[in-house]
């Protein structure tokens, strides 16, 4: 495998000195960005950066089936961590200007800007040969125009979307152009990179519960507090200090070390040998901390800062996680606080309905649940917290209808990380196999998703299962 680029291409760069020329000489902008961590942040970054510049603009936070008839009523339209893969210009007039910064793949060729009558600039990584799963975030794309306005303080924003995106899990590690974003923001004073182990939570979460989630391998731990306390026991580590549970951040090294080491023993005893080896990328990753954030709260670390902020895109206030990234805090915190725990509280019933409903089936290659009344924007979330519920070695396929209005389907798939590291990549599986029946999908090789007619769930299924034959 060839190392990733840890610089931006030439051609790629000159990209960025276009768009910044573009936004120079343009007063009435619109963006458009994704509803998730990635293109929260993305909006973020590119707002921030026309506040500065005193320029009028408009931010609109959209799902992808809302950009095929798409009025174009704005002197520039900026696309950010979407547009790569629609067809967003189906209505631009002459007058048009448009950029792209997605990390999606494109369905245009490189050249298509100077083929068409209008202004026309897409900036996708693919084209300069860089996977955009692993090495550059949309959010790290729009931070790498900010930065050609000399904005180096948003790249901690940047950070916060390449993790949102799961573009650390394959290696634990942020890598190619994400380093040089990671890079920005430790030396500006944004960010600590700490090796840790890879337990959600780490500022908030008592670490007795942090365990009982650790993995989506069936554990002796997995669910079960008891079992966590019990391990805690074991190896010295206490329960509380003083009033308050102890926390992963509350460790010591020592402490990390001991609770490394009886990780791994515990997940090679479980898994197959041809995974063993994988085993340690499983348990231990760098972990990344804001430093103007305050120590024992969810904004401190990436992860917990993340999954608050898909809290806000699942429940359709974006407007709240905007306020939060662009630094309007004290108002929307306490908003945020409330969606929080009643994300919180839906997800749980739904597990549980999963759960006691018996609603999991297997098949030979692939496990799946009909959702039937879950919003469409949380079934990925539960599949992915309901993998250790079944069979591990099978990725999880959560089906929901769209809305009410939308009888089409909402397909999300989660896999445990290992079946990636066997090199298997379901995003382009479910691309393909919703394509091929009249639908549309994509992803990462964890976690993707797909939307498709109703009435194809069953073909879908066979297809998906048929095309894991001798992989799984």
């Amino acid at each position: 495998m060839n190392e990733p680029l840890t610089e931006i291409p030439k051609e790629m760069d000159k990209s960025f000195e276009k768009a910044k020329e573009i936004i120079q000489n343009s007063e009435d902008i619109k963006i458009y960005s994704h509803i998730d961590c990635d293109g929260m942040s993305a909006g973020a970054i590119l707002s921030t950066m026309l506040d500065r510049q005193e320029k009028n603009h408009e931010s609109e936070f959209v799902s992808l089936d809302k950009l095929e008839n798409l009025e174009l009523e704005h002197e520039l339209t900026i696309f950010s961590d979407l547009g790569s893969g629609q067809n967003i210009d189906k209505f631009a007039k002459k007058s048009s200007k448009i950029i792209i910064l997605d990390h999606h793949p494109p369905i245009r060729k490189i050249e298509y800007g100077s083929i068409v009558p209008y202004e026309f600039l897409e900036i996708n990584p693919l084209y300069y040969g860089i996977d955009g799963s692993n090495y550059v975030s949309g959010g790290g794309i729009s931070y790498f125009l900010a930065k050609k306005f000399d904005y180096l303080d948003l790249s901690w924003i940047g950070v916060l979307s390449a993790v949102g995106d799961m573009q650390n899990s394959r290696n634990g590690t942020l890598e190619g152009l994400n380093s040089i974003i990671l890079n920005d923001s430790i030396n500006q004073g944004y960010v600590q990179s700490i090796k840790d182990l890879s337990l959600y939570g780490r500022q908030t979460r008592p670490l007795f519960v942090a365990l009982s989630y650790f993995s989506d391998v069936n554990l002796p731990i997995t669910n079960n507090k008891t079992e966590a306390i019990a391990l805690m026991k074991d190896i010295g580590i206490k329960r509380k200090n003083g009033d308050k549970f102890v926390t992963l951040s509350d460790l010591t090294d020592i402490e990390k070390g001991k609770l490394f080491s009886e990780l791994v023993k515990m997940l090679s005893k479980e898994v197959p040998k041809k995974y063993v080896h994988y085993v340690p990328k499983l348990v231990a990753a760098d972990s990344y901390e804001f430093l103007q954030e305050e120590n024992k709260t969810f904004l401190r670390d990436a992860s917990e800062f993340s999954t608050a902020m898909n809290a806000c895109s699942r429940n359709q206030r974006e407007d709240i996680a905007i306020k939060i990234l662009k630094g309007d805090r004290i108002a929307a915190l306490d908003e945020l606080e409330v969606i929080s725990k009643d994300h919180k509280r839906y997800l749980a019933q739904n597990i549980q309905k999963i759960e006691d409903d018996d609603l999991i089936i297997e098949k030979e290659n692939i496990q799946y649940f009909d959702g039937n009344g879950i919003k469409s924007s949380v079934v990925g979330t539960i599949a992915g917290m309901i993998l250790s519920y079944g069979n591990w070695r099978k990725p999880i396929i959560g089906f929901t209808e769209v809305s009410e209005e939308n009888s089409d389907l909402k397909v999300s798939l989660r896999c445990s990380r290992l079946l990636a590291y066997d090199g298997i990549h379901f995003g382009n599986i479910i691309r393909k196999i919703s394509n091929s029946v009249g639908g549309s999908g994509g992803g990462h090789s964890v976690a993707c998703g797909a939307y498709i007619p109703g009435e194809k769930k069953e073909e879908f299924l066979m297809k998906f299962n048929e095309s894991l034959n001798g992989i799984i």
